[in-house]
């Protein structure tokens, strides 16, 4: 049996991912540094190995990859306010996990980048996640790039999931100026495929995996209340408005689950480059009805949130 390491184990992305590993046939090894989220993966998964370290410092979980026949780069810090963080875990931890990798002759690895590398959006994320991927350019080991855009699916503690659990904790539901902004959303699901399907194919090479299918936020937002049966009434208030709330909000949360920043690129009015990656990784596109309704409605992983 082959072994993959994932970084960033404990999130959406990796706690996705991890089952469809193991439907494979892989052995897998998950580094994270959330405690309660690391608990939470070892407790659903006993059977593989779970490391709890941070990986923007050196320590013993550089040895976890002795033996790894390939790497999931994955940990990234994507909300909060301070440039600290960003840095530690978006370019910090990213050349521990390279300087690992060659330490132990890594024969292959799949960064997680992101679609915000080609956004107009300029803040923390977009400036560390792009040079991330200059950092991972420069790699000599072989590698393919894998830019998702907005992502939702099992244990989603921010974006549609955290929208979705505030259907049913507040009457209404505001919805910044008319909401006509365009999204691709991506299934957790189809793009732990694609992860895998990298893996067995050592794919090379960058990718924009964005969601297939557009539609407007307001659209989406009422998709996901329609399947989830939330009980919030859908409110328009004006974009300047919810702007304050979120600025306020941020004084009183350091770690707001939506910030005025990922407002402000909410609005941009971008589509991002649609490829037909089901047919070049060889993977089934779930239909964007199915995905939430797997998302929300799972019996399995659907009630479950990780902690912020």
């Amino acid at each position: 049996m082959k072994t993959v390491l994932v970084t960033g184990a404990a999130g959406l992305v990796g706690q996705n991912l991890i089952p469809r590993l193991k439907a494979r046939g892989f052995q897998v090894v998950g580094i994270d540094k959330h405690p309660t989220n690391t608990r939470r993966l070892a407790e659903l998964h006993p059977d593989i190995r779970v490391v709890e370290a941070d990986l923007s410092r050196p320590g013993d979980w550089q040895d976890a990859f002795a033996g790894a026949d390939a790497v999931v780069l994955n940990q990234a810090q994507i909300g909060g306010l301070e440039r600290a963080e960003f840095v530690a875990n978006n370019v910090t931890a990213t050349e521990h996990i390279l300087a690992a990798m060659q330490r132990h002759a890594t024969p292959y690895f799949v960064h997680i980048s992101s679609s915000v590398v080609n956004s107009k959006a300029q803040d923390l994320y977009v400036e560390t996640k792009t040079a991330q991927e200059t950092l991972v350019d420069a790699c000599a080991i072989p590698h393919v790039v894998l830019r998702p855009t907005l992502m939702f699916g099992w244990f989603d503690r921010k974006h549609l999931g955290w929208l979705r659990r505030f259907m049913d904790r507040a009457p209404v539901f505001p919805i910044p100026g008319n909401g006509r902004y365009r999204r691709q959303p991506l299934y957790a699901g189809d793009f732990s495929a694609v992860i895998a399907a990298s893996i067995d194919q050592r794919k090379t090479g960058t990718f924009d995996i964005s969601g297939r299918r557009e539609i407007d936020y307001v659209d989406l937002i009422r998709m996901i209340k329609k399947i989830a049966g939330g009980r919030a009434a859908i409110v328009h208030i004006p974009f300047r408005m919810f702007w304050l709330l979120l600025w306020l909000y941020a004084r009183f949360d350091r770690n707001p689950p939506f910030t005025t920043n990922q407002l402000e690129a909410l609005v941009i009015p971008e589509v991002f480059p649609i490829i037909d990656w089901p047919q070049m990784f060889g993977v089934r596109e779930t239909p964007l009805e199915e995905a939430l309704t797997e998302t929300f409605r799972d019996p399995r992983y659907s009630q479950i949130v990780l902690d912020f």
